[in-house]
Order: structure tokens, then sequence, then C-alpha cells
């Protein structure tokens, strides 16, 4: 009878062990996430306008729900070396991205060949607003001013970027490829720099955003020739800064061009913790806090979700593919290299063929 006895009991120690285990297990399914503290890596350098908005946002998102989320900049390869960081990271949603325009420089620049509708996940918080500005000495005082110059003189007129196929020099060729002329593209370590050019007379045209021209507008120190805004605006000195698209409606046809400020996630993350962190998101973006903040430096602020933003990403990135073949831009891809169509074709090929909606829950 001993022996049966023993066996019943290391049957009973098997079981408890089992059920421990068991227990464990379960309990790391379906525990609570974020357990631990976030990380949102931005692809730019601190101090600069997506470094702000995001700092912004995880701000917003950390006050709404109590997570701890860390920012981290990793810049290089216009966002290549940051996306790469993330992508190689575990897919459990605890390393965010944080990207202007949807990260689209990288994969159009040649740094990288991720995909945005079948690597990432992006929800867009708000816009920049991209604005063209003199000194009040310049010749050209308005912009049509510069599209008579630039006419009759191709190439010959000189505008500062904030860098060869960044942001800026893309915002300025898409305006002047709508407007039928020529530009001469100076470019700058940054959108700062480039706005000091055009201060000390190193160019005619200072190319860069509101945020950065709108201390010296209201000085007088610089005019504003237009603003890419859908509406005119104001200076907090009252000055009107006219808005471009009444004076050049045809670059609507390549969406208002400016920049977007994003976070994405690995688009492989659990759908659960994606719909969580997509809430929170909501959340911070609506919050007073945000709002205002975006305001002070004159960005729009604008939600994008689900699909709408699923189309914007590969849109923007068709258009830049489009205008970085124009300008030349070593290193950069075409349309068919990236398997996307031209601007003019894209609402026939949208949706792609691999694409497929995440399953998030409404809002």
């Amino acid at each position: 009878m001993i022996i049966p006895i023993l066996q019943n009991k290391t049957l009973y120690s098997y079981g408890l062990i089992l059920a421990a285990l068991l227990s464990l297990t379960l309990g790391a399914a379906n525990a609570a996430w974020p357990e631990r503290p976030i990380t949102l890596v931005a692809m730019y350098s601190a101090g600069g306008g997506t470094d702000t908005v995001l700092r912004a946002l995880a701000r917003e998102m950390a006050a709404a729900t109590g997570w701890k989320i860390n920012v981290v900049n990793r810049p290089g390869a216009s966002g290549a070396l940051a996306t790469r960081y993330v992508l190689n990271k575990p897919n459990d949603g605890y390393t965010f991205l944080g990207t202007s325009s949807y990260n689209k420089y990288s994969r159009v620049g040649g740094g990288g060949d991720s995909r945005s509708w079948t690597d990432w996940y992006y929800m867009q918080a708000s816009t920049t607003i991209g604005s063209w500005a003199v000194r009040p000495d310049s010749p050209y005082q308005t912009f049509a001013d510069v599209v008579e110059a630039a006419k009759a003189n191709p190439g010959k007129l000189t505008i500062s970027t904030s860098g060869a196929g960044g942001q800026w020099h893309e915002v300025a060729a898409v305006i002047a490829y709508s407007a039928g002329i020529e530009l001469k593209y100076v470019p700058y370590s940054s959108g700062q720099r480039a706005t000091l050019a055009v201060l000390n007379g190193e160019v005619d045209i200072g190319g860069g955003g509101i945020h950065e021209h709108i201390q010296f507008i209201d000085s007088d120190q610089l005019i504003l020739l237009q603003q890419s805004g859908l509406t005119d605006m104001e200076t907090p000195n009252g000055k009107i800064m006219p808005s471009l698209a009444p004076m050049l409606p045809e670059v609507q046809e390549q969406l208002p061009p400016n920049g977007t400020y994003n976070l994405g996630i690995r688009r492989d993350t659990p759908i659960e913790v994606i719909q969580q962190v997509e809430a929170a998101f909501i959340k911070a973006v609506n919050s007073d806090g945000f709002r205002e903040a975006m305001a002070q430096r004159y960005f729009i602020t604008e939600l994008k979700l689900g699909e709408a933003a699923d189309r914007r990403a590969v849109e923007l990135e068709t258009i830049s593919a489009a205008t970085f073949t124009r300008l030349n831009i070593p290193g950069s891809k075409t349309a068919a290299e990236l398997g996307l169509p031209t601007p003019e074709k894209f609402d026939q090929w949208w949706p792609p063929q691999d694409y497929q909606p995440l399953p998030l829950t409404p809002n």
C-alpha cells in the first residue's frame, strides 16, 4: 500500500506544479499592458519641430493613462536610423517611432525598404505650415512678383531650404512645379539656418515654416510672401499672412504642401495593444495642453487614423517619389522602384493588393 500512496502524492505534487505554471502563464498572457516604461524614438534632433510635437504627445498620453513614456532622439539618414532601430525591437508595443510626414523620406530617399501599409501603423497628430519670406528691401514683395521674375529668369532666383531632399526643399519644389517656375535651391543644415540665410541676404527667398519665420515677420525683419495653409492667418501683432491657396489653386492637387507629425507603431504588434495606444493618442491630441502647444508654434492640430492615415502615408510617399525624381536627388528611388504609381494614378491604384486595414475598434 505504500507505493500507491507515494504515487498519489507524486501525482498530487505534479498537479500543483502544473497548476502553478498554468496560472503564471495565464497571468502573463492577461497582464495589463504596459507593465514597464515605453520608449518613443524621435527620428530628428532635440529642439526641432518633430521633437517638440512628439514630447507634447508623450506628455499628454502619459497624463491621460498614467503610462511612463521616455522620448529619445536617434537622428540620421532622413529617419532611416530610427526606423531600423524600432523595427529591430520586439513587436510588443514598448517602442514607438516618432516621425514627420509619415516617415516618407526614409524609403523615397533610399534609406530603407519598410512600407507603411505593411510594416507600420501611423497616427497623425498635427500639420506644420510652410512659408516663403523675403527681406523688406527685396524686389519681390509678393508671391506674384516671384512667379513673374522666375519665369523671366528660370533657375536664377535662389531659395533656402533645410537640406537637399528635406521637407522644405520638397515643399518649395511642389509649389514651384505647380506655379510653372524654376528656382535654385540652396540647402542649409536646418530650418533655422535657412531662415538666417535670407535675413543675411545670402538668398533671394527664405524657405521654411511659419514657426521659423513668425518672430521676424512680426518685428518687420521679413515679409511673408505666402503660407501654405488653406486660409489667411494673423501674427500676434495682427499682420496678415496670405494663404497660397487662392493664389495657386493648382497646388491643392498635390495635397496641401505641408509636413505632418505622426506616431508610428509596428503593424505586427498585438492588436489589443495598438487599440490602447490609439485610444491614448486620441485623448492626447484632443487635450487642451496639446492643442495649446501646437497653436503656440502655428501648427494645426489634425487627427488622422485608420485607413485614412494609411492612405495619406502612401499618397505622400507617391508625391515625394515624383518630386525627388524631378529634382534628381542623389540616391532617391523612383515611384516604379518603390512599387508606387504616379500621383495622377494614385486614386485608381489605392489600395494596393497586399493592403489589409487593421481591425481597430470604432473611435
